[in-house]
């Protein structure tokens, strides 16, 4: 009796330590990254209309988190927070600027990223998918921010097209046969390209501890996808003909082609596991998916209010409202991760890195604006959670936000006014942000203003809002 005793209690302990959230020896980790992808575009989300299995699949073998939030509402800012650990009032870049040459405003030489603080404990690190953070020849390129191997759109411009006239391998740029300049659509579709790359990663890393960024550029706009997507779409909704203002490419039936691409990418996650599975790495690998910020607004075809792409939210891709900001979150792990937990912790794209450092044993930089989360992941004890959540966002007169408990702080115009009024929501009962609750809680709209203010943010010459 006793050592049947001794036996269950032996079996009970390493059942609850499978959970226990201690890391396997380098495990892998793969962050998927989807591009202007709402709240509620997949299935475990609430959504109807689209068909995404795959991803769904990591909420019920893993976790969900319904709190979760982007760095920015638009794509360079948000990956910056993503790849940096830094919240908007500390983040080299706060908003999508251009440069003339192919590439976006570049991350500073020895910036400290995700792929830096994990090459430097022994991972091998690659990304495919869309850069955004500096051109090929620029501080930023992504092999000199501590990537091993990039493959896939150096710039956000040229990602406006899935038919590009080129691709980039590391520093040198690949030309795709078929495909010609301009919105014109050609034989190669880029998304594929990009899959096939992160599936080749994986095998030739299979045994070594990596780290693959899989940035997809699904669902961005221009709306294009293969008809082998489309066909299972094209005859579902009634249709009104994009008719290709606003510079992309028009589409005959843009609803289809919208959720024809978000099954597309949906298959090529599916891929991902599959091989996870079949190359014996699904227990040592931790795969996480996520969107760079909210759903597009109304502009090249577009149609979110459609497929209520940001749920119940106010506001969409450059709002700083839920709409724009609050995205999904997943992250599968077998025998690390309970299936079907439901986090509600309250966390941001810049608490990704802290999270992935304890989880790998990597040294995470100091003074991050993140916290990691392990311990919701891994469903313990112990949470720490944040004061407060910043953003800003510098275009359409500049804005400003605060997520600070169950409230949130909302205020616009800033360069205008930069002390302006500060709209008050409380989330518990309101995360719809309809009724501005200010004037009945000024300490804590103080509060807010507090944390808005200078001592919040570090001020460089281009993100200067009182200027």
């Amino acid at each position: 009796m006793y050592h049947a005793l001794c036996i269950i209690t032996l079996c009970l302990v390493a059942a609850a330590s499978a959970f226990a959230g201690e890391p396997a020896a380098k495990p892998n980790i793969i962050f998927i990254l989807a591009d202007d992808l709402g709240y509620a575009d997949l299935g475990c989300y609430g959504q109807d209309k689209i068909k995404t299995p795959n991803i769904d699949r990591l909420a019920s073998e893993g976790a969900r988190f319904t709190q979760f939030y982007a760095g920015s509402t638009v794509c360079a800012p948000s990956r910056c927070a993503l790849l940096t650990g830094k919240h908007m009032g500390h983040s080299h870049i706060r908003d999508n600027a251009e440069l003339k040459t192919e590439g976006q405003r570049p991350l500073p030489e020895n910036t400290v990223t995700l792929a830096t603080v994990l090459k430097k404990a022994g991972y091998v690190t690659g990304a495919c998918g869309k850069w955004g953070l500096g051109g090929a020849e620029s501080s930023g390129a992504p092999n000199k921010q501590g990537f091993d191997f990039f493959y896939g759109y150096i710039c956000q411009r040229v990602a406006h097209n899935f038919y590009p006239t080129h691709l980039w391998r590391n520093e040198t740029k690949e030309f795709l046969d078929g495909n010609v300049p301009g919105n014109v659509v050609g034989k190669v579709y880029a998304h594929d390209l990009i899959a096939e790359e992160g599936l080749k990663f994986i095998r030739a890393n299979k045994d070594k501890p990596f780290f693959l960024y899989l940035p997809y550029t699904i669902p961005h706009l221009a709306l294009q996808v293969p008809d082998d997507s489309l066909s299972e779409y094209k005859e579902k909704f009634a249709e009104t003909p994009y008719n290709g203002k606003n510079g992309y490419l028009p589409h005959p039936t843009p609803r289809a082609a919208y959720a024809a691409m978000v099954s597309r990418m949906d298959r090529d996650v599916g891929r991902v596991l599959a091989l996870l599975k079949e190359l014996n790495l699904d227990e040592n690998t931790l795969v996480m998916f996520s969107s760079d910020n909210g759903p597009a607004f109304k502009i090249g075809g577009a149609d979110s209010a459609f497929f209520k792409s940001a749920g119940s939210f106010r506001g969409l891709k450059t709002d700083l409202y839920e709409g724009g900001i609050r995205v999904p979150l997943l992250a599968r792990w077998p025998g690390r991760i309970q299936p079907g937990t439901l986090a509600t912790h309250v966390c941001a794209s810049w608490d990704i890195l802290p999270t992935i450092a304890e989880i790998t044993g990597a040294q995470a930089p100091e003074n991050l604006a993140g916290i990691s989360f392990t311990p919701t992941l891994f469903s313990q004890q112990g949470q720490k959670q944040h004061n407060h959540l910043y953003w800003e966002y510098h275009a359409k007169g500049g804005s400003q936000a605060v997520r600070m408990g169950k409230w949130k702080g909302v205020r616009m115009k800033v360069k205008s006014n930069p002390n302006g009024p500060i709209e008050l929501y409380n989330l518990e009962n309101d995360e719809g942000e309809t009724k501005d609750v200010a004037a009945d809680n000024p300490e804590i709209v103080k509060q807010m203003a507090q944390i808005m203010a200078q001592r919040e943010r570090s001020v460089y010459p281009d993100w200067n809002f009182e200027k």
